[in-house]
């Protein structure tokens, strides 16, 4: 992936966002969508493990939803109305590919969700299924932008005072820019 590590562990939408940091595009090639979608297998637990049948055509899909969401957040964090076109590219996105509770029974009735239709479809409707969960959600307008100046990743804090998208990243980076200017003025 470009040499980059995705940033993954916040909502799938968000993860599916930040594939596209300042610093260029992590999913422009067909073998960069499917390592992203193996280190996010736990949450797409119908695609992780058939990436061998994803195509050139699943990442354009991919790419688009990803725009969809992108620009459908950056007007609900703030309060304001998403684009019309974006909330119903993703509505149809995820008609490709419908969900069902399949019941299962191994002692007790188990539901699980699943979806029909070509893998990469399944993936596609996942994520844009994803999408309007955070859209929908009341956690939208807590989504947080990183400060690092230099940073677009995007974050559900877990505590309000968190700043940065990672205190690995950029939280470390900030810090020692700002050490080394108290001690370049002294």
């Amino acid at each position: 992936m470009s040499g980059l590590v995705p940033m993954t562990g916040e909502p799938l939408a968000l993860d599916l966002v930040n594939t596209h940091p300042s610093i260029g595009d992590l999913l422009t090639t067909l073998d960069e969508l499917r390592a992203w979608v193996t280190l996010e297998a736990d949450r797409l637990p119908d695609v992780g493990t058939r990436t061998a049948e994803l195509t050139d055509a699943d990442l354009t899909s991919v790419r688009a939803v990803r725009q969809h969401t992108a620009t459908a957040l950056e007007f609900a964090r703030h309060g304001g109305r998403p684009p019309e076109a974006d909330l119903q590219a993703l509505n149809q996105a995820q008609r490709a590919a419908p969900a069902i509770l399949e019941l299962t029974w191994d002692g007790t009735t188990n539901a699980v969700r699943r979806r029909t239709g070509p893998v990469g479809a399944q993936l596609v409707a996942a994520l844009a299924e994803a999408a309007a969960e955070l859209l929908s959600g009341p956690e939208v307008t807590k989504v947080r932008q990183c400060e690092a100046e230099d940073c677009v990743m995007l974050f559900l804090p877990a505590h309000p005072r968190r700043r940065w998208c990672s205190a690995a990243r950029c939280g470390n980076r900030v810090r020692v820019a700002r050490h080394y200017q108290r001690h370049r003025q002294t």
